[in-house]
């Protein structure tokens, strides 16, 4: 069992994912159109990937990588993921607080305290991953996040 699971460590590149390196996402080709839509997109040049979609804090980011990372290699060894991929509601709220810490000077004065309205990403759909390109927009992002997991 150590074997295997030393092999399954060293062939999905397992280290790899403690890193902050973009391209780590793209290690099992699932996410290669959300890298590939980043890298055009307005934040490529300020914010990666944990930047967005993991808690900034040291912990809770080393908590929510490895269940990130179980689900993302659930999904892409049984192909039994949503296509296109749409985030689930766990890691839409976190998103949305990294989008309000980053940008918290500027949206301080707008902030509702009605938990209903829509996130950030709802009209920002093409800050983080530019143009729609087969990744799905708000409206199917509304429509499934009951469905994620």
């Amino acid at each position: 069992m150590a074997g295997l699971g030393i092999f399954t460590l060293q062939y999905a590149e397992g280290l790899s994912y403690f890193s902050t390196d973009p391209r780590a996402c793209t290690n099992c080709h699932i996410m290669q159109p959300q890298f590939d839509s980043w890298q055009k997109a307005s934040h490529h040049g300020v914010a990666s990937c944990v930047d967005c979609h993991l808690p900034q804090s040291f912990v809770a980011k080393y908590m929510a990588k490895p269940e990130n990372g179980y689900y993302h290699s659930k999904g892409f060894t049984f192909q039994d993921f949503h296509e296109p991929i749409v985030i689930n509601s766990k890691n839409s709220q976190i998103l949305q607080r990294n989008c309000l810490g980053c940008h918290e000077p500027m949206t301080s004065d707008m902030l509702v305290s009605n938990q209903d309205s829509p996130g950030c990403v709802h009209c920002h759909a093409t800050v983080g991953h530019g143009e729609k390109a087969g990744l799905g927009g708000p409206e199917t992002t509304l429509e499934l996040e009951g469905e994620s997991r």
